[in-house]
């Protein structure tokens, strides 16, 4: 390891549902020390909005316990995307953070929709409430357009944090190219929406998600007792920073599903000319400005619908169904993912106990290779999260896609980790040692192709 290189960096993780300040080895691969709160949706006026001055009285208190305990030796910065901070020059907000969640945008859908981009242009599926930023962003100047003029700077939440930690302001790629309707990811430039609605002049200057944009204030400096001047680092969009590892460790094309309530597939070296706006399917922006062909569907959520909590399903099970040839046709949430709107079936009548848990498994399979597809996926496929531990999941998607399937085993990946690694800079090149490549059983191999063609004939004739 290079001497410069930091060893530990404190990590400050952003999520929808809880706020996290991390230290990151970044020589293991390993959180050393954790602090978390939940991330708190204040709903005075002027709308439900994110306690931001309650985080960062929790970061700071956060940043000073854990220096004093493990010194760091730089801080980077992730968070969730659909969000955005309308900031003055002195750094304080023009108008609260808008929780993505509030329906108030929905009240000028039609009006936004004659002026947002066609998806040709940003790979940015129309989502409903404030889960397209461009969309938050013109409710607000339409409702508030007063403290909105007020506002020097449009920034992405890890930039806003960023901003707050060393005063200078920074847009970046894999924050705007997360379906905000902002940008163009082939060209890696601001979309057109950006211009005709005269936004331009609100985005401070492109950065890099690894640049160091400044040493941390020396009024923060001192009050969490750091010795040094501390690099802070610009910062990356938490789903762009779970992949981040895998660019750095291996070659292009590869996918990368994400697992958890959502199942998020992110294809390197994809094809985005077969993404499809009503199935979700989307591009993101990676670390390095390049887009992503990228799907999603909420695996995680059907699988705890389908399958009570402490139920799994058996070799005896998987076989069973196997042999039976027991279906789950999609789509068990039905506003989002692949098949949208479509009522979920099984054939060829519904299964209870394991049979159901081997069945739900395989299902989610499909949905996953299906995804895949639409990304124009190649190379190896490498899983991540709780569906990495389903054998029967992981078997039929080696089966369903023909391609190579990678489970990850341990904990050197995910989102603190991936922004941690922005402090090594752009051309570290590192190896992933928690790999298992998945075998399917031989004796399952003619019923699982059997299974996969009964259920893509299945779902062929649903309407």
């Amino acid at each position: 390891m290079n001497m410069q290189e930091p060893r530990r960096v404190a990590v400050i993780d952003i999520g929808k549902t809880n706020v996290k300040v991390a230290v990151v080895d970044t020589k293991s691969l390993q959180e050393t020390a954790v602090r978390k709160i939940p991330n708190k949706v204040l709903t005075d006026d002027p709308y439900p909005h994110f306690d931001v001055e309650g985080q960062w009285q929790f970061i700071l208190a956060s940043l000073k316990d854990l220096n004093t305990a493990q010194p760091f030796d730089a801080i980077s910065i992730t968070a969730h995307g659909a969000s955005a901070a309308l900031v003055k020059e002195d750094g304080t907000l023009a108008l609260p953070v808008l929780d993505y969640e509030y329906t108030g945008p929905d009240d000028l859908t039609v009006e936004y929709d004659h002026v947002r981009p066609k998806f040709s242009e940003t790979y940015s599926a129309r989502l409903p409430m404030g889960l397209n930023v461009g969309a938050q962003l013109f409710w607000q100047q339409s409702r508030f357009p007063d403290a909105f003029a007020k506002a020097d700077h449009i920034l992405g939440l890890s930039q806003y944090w960023a901003m707050r930690l060393t005063g200078i302001a920074a847009s970046e790629a894999t924050a705007l190219g997360c379906h905000t309707d902002l940008w163009n990811p082939p060209k890696a430039d601001y979309s057109t929406m950006v211009k005709t609605l005269g936004w331009q002049n609100f985005f401070p200057p492109i950065r890099s998600a690894f640049d160091t944009l400044g040493t941390l204030k020396p009024e923060i400096a001192e009050q969490i007792g750091a010795r040094t001047p501390l690099p802070v680092h610009c910062g990356i969009h938490d789903s762009n920073a779970s992949l981040l590892p895998h660019l750095m460790s291996r070659p292009s094309p590869f996918s990368v599903v994400s697992t958890g309530t959502w199942v998020i597939i992110l294809s390197v070296g994809g094809d985005l000319a077969n993404l499809d706006p009503t199935r979700d399917s989307l591009a993101n922006s990676d670390a390095f400005a390049r887009p992503v062909a990228s799907a999603r569907f909420m695996g995680g959520r059907e699988y705890e619908t389908l399958v009570p909590p402490g139920m799994s399903g058996t070799n005896e099970s998987l076989t069973t169904v196997l042999d039976e040839t027991i279906l789950l046709l999609p789509s068990v949430e039905q506003t989002s993912g692949p098949f949208p709107g479509r009522q979920m079936q099984w054939l060829p009548l519904e299964p209870q106990g394991a049979l159901r848990a081997s069945t739900a498994s395989l299902y989610l399979a499909m949905m996953t290779a299906t995804s895949l597809t639409l990304t124009g996926a190649k190379g190896d496929i490498i899983v991540e999260g709780p569906f990495g531990k389903n054998q029967a999941f992981l078997e039929m998607l080696c089966i369903a896609t023909e391609r190579p399937v990678i489970a990850m085993t341990g904990s050197s990946t995910g989102t603190s980790i991936g922004a941690a690694l922005l402090a090594l800079g752009k051309d570290h090149q590192m190896s992933l040692s928690d790999e298992r490549p998945i075998i399917p059983a031989i004796e399952r191999v003619t019923g699982m192709r059997k299974w996969r063609d009964a259920w893509l004939q299945g779902v062929s004739t649903l309407r």
